[in-house]
């Protein structure tokens, strides 16, 4: 696989770079201080401009088209974006957001510089998918703890041999090194869509599953101190991706309580399709960087949710329900976690 090959050279390259850099901390000091790193993912439910894409089926959100699509409900839903990230954050933004149903580099502009995130000083990568509609993942991070190495994407195979499928969006791989000069390998997903019915759509998204595997194995073999996090929507639940070397931080805790609360809501039931996965080695509580399941969760802000008056209890509060457009978030709740930098 070319991109496997591709990554066990750049990584090796990347080990070498790093060894080579001043340490960011300045010399080492007999007391360690500890940073707080917040992580969440979050599909925002079709964040697109007003403007066609000639290349790309986007013609639900135009202007002139049954969605009516505008300008200021773009600029509301921008708003309504920036003020999750801030509330998940607290005072302190974010050191990583991974969002899902991004358009293109021009929502990502306006919504790090003409948002009220502009002064949360956030700079992105995202992906360039051959997704039909046009929307592709990203990844927002704080420069100051989260130094970027590098950036690529990883497609997903349009067939696995049986039978083909309509092209999907690519996955992120972004590389970057934190505090302690190590560094973390962070996978943005979002993977195929249940449209069409789940159980014809789910060899899809184990392909795209098998496909991260794949590529994480590959850095396991070159990484010296391999730290992985992965985020976004899977479609599925915890049990879809699975890695003997990984964690799901949401997954395995909340599984039980999916029927009271998850990040989606379909037919009265919550369901938990959005994960956070980190690499056992941040489980160990003297590591650099540390993860704890006690500190994530799924984001249920009350401004998040509204009544469900046909199935009873809560739902999210969505950008539009079917063609009907409600003003809200999104159909997806954010999940995020907390990690400790010991540096």
């Amino acid at each position: 696989m070319h991109y496997t090959h591709t990554i066990i050279k750049r990584c090796f390259y990347a080990l070498s770079f790093l060894s080579a850099l001043s340490p960011l901390c300045g010399q080492s000091r007999s007391d360690k201080d500890t940073l707080n790193f917040c992580v969440m993912s979050y599909n925002v439910e079709n964040l697109f401009d007003c403007r066609h894409d000639t290349l790309k089926e986007d013609y639900d959100f135009l202007p002139d088209a049954v969605r009516h699509w505008s300008y200021s409900k773009y600029r509301k839903k921008l708003d309504h974006v920036a003020r999750v990230i801030a509330a998940v954050g607290g005072w302190t933004p974010p050191a990583l957001v991974a969002l899902e149903e991004v358009e293109n580099d021009s929502v990502l502009r306006d919504l790090t510089r003409r948002s009220a995130l502009r002064e949360a000083g956030y700079r992105y990568v995202m992906t360039q998918s051959p997704d039909r509609r046009g929307i592709d993942v990203a990844l927002l991070y704080q420069r100051g703890v989260f130094k970027l190495i590098g950036a690529q994407s990883i497609p997903i195979p349009s067939t696995d041999g049986k039978q083909r499928f309509r092209p999907t969006r690519d996955m992120l791989h972004v590389s970057g090194m934190l505090l302690t000069r190590d560094t973390l390998d962070v996978f943005v997903c979002h993977f195929p869509s249940r449209a069409g019915g789940v159980k014809s759509t789910e060899s899809y998204r184990q392909l795209a599953a098998r496909q991260l595997s794949t590529v994480i194995d590959s850095l396991f073999r070159c990484r010296l101190h391999p730290q992985f996090l992965v985020m976004g929507d899977f479609n599925g639940d915890c049990h879809l991706f699975r890695h003997p070397r990984l964690h799901h931080l949401l997954g395995d805790r909340t599984e039980f309580r999916k029927h009271r609360f998850g990040s989606y809501r379909y037919q009265g039931e919550w369901e938990l399709i959005d994960h956070i996965i980190v690499s056992d080695a941040l489980l160990q509580p003297d590591a650099p960087l540390h993860a704890d399941d006690r500190a994530a969760d799924v984001f249920r802000a009350p401004f998040l949710l509204r009544d469900d008056k046909k199935y009873g209890g809560k739902q999210p509060f969505r950008t539009y329900n079917g063609m009907r457009y409600e003003g809200g978030y999104s159909d997806h709740l954010p999940v995020w976690a907390r990690l400790r930098v010991v540096y």
